[in-house]
C-alpha cells in the first residue's frame, strides 16, 4: 500500500511539474534539463523546480515590473537613432532610450573604487540609495557604514538594500546596521526566504549593484560591498572587478529600478521621489540603461546581446568570470568567429564555483576548437562583466555571461556608446590579456563526460 502511495503521490508531482514546465516560456535546453531531472528525481526535483525553476513574476501581488516615467528637465537630453539596430531592439523591448550629456569614468582599481564610494557618501546632500547583492561586515564595510551613519544624522535620507542570499550573514547579524538606525538610516533585505518561501520564488536575486547619490550620481558595476571587492591599499589580495562613475540623465533609470525593488522589499510605497534640482549637464557620454530580470516583463538584455554578436563586425571581446550561456549565445558567437570577427573569451582559470567551471568547459572548448580566443586569467579571481562590440559601444554591468544572470536574477546594465568608454575599456581588456593563458587543454575521458553531463544540467545551474 506504501509503495502504490508513494507511485501515485509522484505521478502526481511529475504530472503538475511538467505541465507547468511546458506553460512556462523558456529555451529548449533549459525546459529538457528540468524534464530529465523531475522524472528521474521527482521527490528532489519537483520541490526545487517550484522552488528555483520560476522565471516570471506572475500575478499582481509579486513584484511589479519597473516603469520609467520620463520627466521634462530630461526630454532634451533623450536620443532614439533609428537606424541602430541595438537601439531598435531595445525600445521595442519597452527600454528606456539613450541619453546624452552624461560623465562616464571606468574604475577598475578596488582602492579608487573605496575612495570614490567615501567620497560620494560625503558629499551626498539630500539621499543616498544603496543596492547590493553581497554585504559583509569587515574592516572595509565597517568605515563605509561609520560614513552612511554620519550622513545620517546630517538629515541624509539612507536607505541600503541587500539581497538576503548574498548577505546572509549580515541578515542574521544585523546588529552591525544599528547605530545606522539609530541615526535614521533605513535597512532591507530582498525577498526574505522563510517567509513564504514558496510564494517569494527564493532563486530569483536581486543581483544589482546601485549605488545612487542625491538622484544625480552613481556608482554601479560588479563590485559587491565587502573587502574582497574595494579598501584601503593595505596587501589585501582582493577580486579582479569593475566600477564606474555615472552623472547625468542616465541616472534617472537607475533611481526607478532602485526605487521599484525598495517598494518591493520593504512594502512602503510613496510617490517615487524626482530630483529636486535642475542641472545641465555637458558629459561626453551616450548611456541607456537596461535591467532585466523577472520585474522586465521581456528578455530585452538577452536580445539586445544576441543582436550585438550578430551584428559585430570586428570584434567581440567577452570577459565575465561564469561563462555557461544558453544554445544560442554559444551558436552566435561560432557564426561571428566563421565570418572573421576577432572574439575573445577572458574568464577566470579556476572561478570560486566548481559546478560553474565544470558547465563552462564544453561550451569553452566549442570555440576554442574553431578559433576564437579563449583566455584563462591567472591572477586573482576575476569577476568583473563587460563585453566590447566593434567599435561602436561595450556593455559594463552587474550581469554574468550564464543562464542564471540572463534570465533569473535581477540585474543591470549599461550599454555606453562613446569612443572615450570604447578606449579606456579597450585598455583595461588588453591589461587583462597579459596575464593569461590561451587554449583549452584537453581533458582527461572522465572529465570529459562529467563535462558533457553537466552541460545537460548547465541551464538549472
Amino acid at each position: 500500500m506504501f509503495t502504490y502511495l508513494l507511485i501515485l503521490i509522484g505521478s502526481i508531482l511529475v504530472f503538475s511539474a511538467v505541465s507547468h514546465i511546458l506553460y512556462q516560456k523558456r529555451s529548449p535546453s533549459s525546459m529538457l534539463s528540468w524534464i530529465i531531472s523531475v522524472f528521474f528525481l521527482p521527490y528532489i526535483a519537483v520541490p526545487l523546480y517550484f522552488l528555483l525553476g520560476i522565471r516570471k513574476r506572475e500575478s499582481s501581488r509579486k513584484k511589479k515590473f519597473v516603469t520609467f516615467h520620463e520627466i521634462d528637465q530630461y526630454r532634451p537630453y533623450t536620443l532614439y537613432d533609428s537606424h541602430h539596430a541595438l537601439q531598435n531592439i531595445l525600445k521595442k523591448n519597452g527600454i528606456p532610450p539613450a541619453t546624452k550629456g552624461n560623465t562616464y569614468t571606468l574604475i577598475t582599481d578596488n582602492t579608487a573604487a573605496f575612495h570614490r564610494l567615501l567620497k560620494e557618501i560625503e558629499q551626498a546632500r539630500q539621499s543616498i540609495d544603496i543596492c547590493t547583492y553581497l554585504f559583509e561586515f569587515d574592516k572595509t564595510t565597517e568605515i563605509i557604514l561609520d560614513a552612511l551613519s554620519k550622513k545620517a544624522k546630517e538629515g541624509v535620507r539612507v536607505r541600503v538594500l541587500m539581497d538576503i542570499v548574498g548577505s546572509l550573514g549580515a541578515y542574521f547579524h544585523q546588529k552591525g546596521f544599528k547605530a545606522l538606525k539609530d541615526a535614521g538610516g533605513e535597512v532591507a533585505f530582498f525577498t526574505p526566504i522563510l517567509k513564504r518561501p514558496f510564494q517569494n520564488y527564493i532563486n530569483l536575486r536581486n543581483h544589482r549593484k546601485i549605488y545612487l547619490f542625491d538622484q544625480h550620481s552613481l556608482l554601479s558595476g560588479g563590485m559587491n560591498l565587502s573587502d574582497a571587492y574595494m579598501g584601503e591599499a593595505d596587501g589585501t589580495k582582493r577580486w579582479e572587478d569593475l566600477l564606474y562613475y555615472l552623472k547625468g540623465p542616465a541616472v534617472h533609470y537607475f533611481y526607478h529600478i532602485f526605487y521599484n525593488d525598495w517598494v518591493y522589499a520593504t512594502k512602503k510605497e510613496k510617490i517615487s521621489d524626482n530630483p529636486s534640482k535642475e542641472e545641465a549637464y555637458h558629459g561626453e557620454s551616450i548611456v541607456q540603461v537596461v535591467p532585466s530580470g523577472p520585474d522586465i516583463p521581456t528578455d530585452a538584455l538577452y536580445e539586445s546581446l544576441l543582436n550585438a554578436i550578430y551584428n559585430a563586425k570586428k570584434r567581440i571581446w567577452i570577459v565575465t568570470p561564469y561563462f555557461v550561456p544558453d544554445d544560442n549565445i554559444v551558436q552566435a558567437l561560432v557564426i561571428a568567429q566563421h565570418k572573421g570577427v576577432d572574439v575573445k573569451l577572458i574568464t577566470p582559470k579556476s572561478s570560486d564555483h566548481l559546478l560553474a567551471d565544470m558547465g563552462r568547459s564544453p561550451y569553452m572548448r566549442e570555440l576554442d576548437e574553431i578559433g576564437a580566443d579563449v583566455m584563462l586569467y591567472e591572477g586573482r579571481m576575476l569577476h568583473a562583466k563587460a563585453i566590447l562590440f566593434d567599435d561602436v559601444g561595450g556593455m559594463v554591468g552587474s550581469v554574468n555571461l550564464d543562464n542564471r544572470s540572463l534570465f533569473l536574477n535581477y540585474e543591470v546594465v549599461a550599454f555606453v556608446y562613446s569612443s572615450h568608454f570604447i578606449e579606456s575599456l579597450e585598455s583595461w581588456m588588453n591589461i587583462l590579456m597579459q596575464n593569461t593563458t590561451r587554449g583549452m587543454k584537453k581533458p582527461s575521458k572522465f572529465r570529459e563526460a562529467m563535462e558533457n553531463m553537466m552541460k545537460v544540467f548547465a541551464p538549472l545551474l
